[in-house]
Order: C-alpha cells, then structure tokens, then sequence
C-alpha cells in the first residue's frame, strides 16, 4: 500500500479543544493520512493553525474517480473508512486561489501540513464550516 506522510497518534496532540472541519469521505482519509495537502472550499477562512479533521456521515460517491485520490485508492487504499467522527488532525497554513498541487480545483485552497491520523477515531457529530470541539478527557 502506498503511505502518505502523515504519522499516526493514539490520541489528539491538540489536547482536548479546538476547531473541526467535516471533511467526506474518501477526502478526509487521504488529508489525515498525508496524501492531499489542499482542501477545496466554496469560502476564504482567516483562521490558520491545527484542526481536527471531522469524517462525515457521506462518501463521495464518485466525484473522485479520474482525479489524483484514484491512484492512492486503488492502489490498496485505506482498508476501512470511518464516518461520523474525528481521524485525525491537520495544520492550515494558508487559503490560495491558485496553486500548483493536483489536488487544487478551487474556487479557495485551503493549504494543509503536518497531517497526523489517528489510531482510534473519536465518534462525534460533523457540523456546516469550521466548528469548535471540546473532547471529553477519556476520548
């Protein structure tokens, strides 16, 4: 299976509050697990630091066919997919209108680094934008 960049945790290393973006399927495996490093949005946000990364409830069904997350899904892919919770967690660094990665379409690429997946999903309801969590401390 090809690997991503990204590292795995057991637990969040952002401690037990922050802000949350759902992300569907399979675009949320690919950002935690270091493969896409844009995630295309509708809207600018001012907001740059670390996010837990929200799987939502749906898949894209297949909106990802012919584009660059086939190769890696194809090519072993990501064994289990989990929906409704968080996977992992990720730093914005910048929001662009142009850029050069594969995974750019735009209207607005929201830049991504460090990614980190998590070990043990946390179950948890996605919300519209980024929204703010807080974890209970045994999650």
């Amino acid at each position: 299976m090809i690997r991503g960049c990204a590292k795995s945790a057991m637990r969040s290393e952002m401690g037990n509050k922050g802000k949350a973006l759902s992300v569907r399927q399979p675009w949320a495996w690919l950002i935690v697990n270091g493969y896409k490093d844009i995630e295309n949005r509708g809207w600018r946000t001012s907001y740059r630091g670390r996010i837990y990364v929200h799987a939502g409830k749906k898949f894209s069904d297949n909106e990802w066919i012919g584009t660059e997350a086939e190769k890696y899904l194809c090519a072993g892919g990501p064994g289990r997919l989990f929906y409704g919770a968080i996977i992992g967690e990720v730093t914005i660094v910048d929001c662009v209108t142009e850029s050069d990665s594969p995974w750019f379409e735009g209207p607005i690429g929201w830049v991504l680094r460090d990614p980190v997946a998590y070990e043990h999903p946390i179950l948890m309801r996605g919300r519209l934008g980024l929204f703010e969590v807080e974890l209970d401390d045994d999650e």
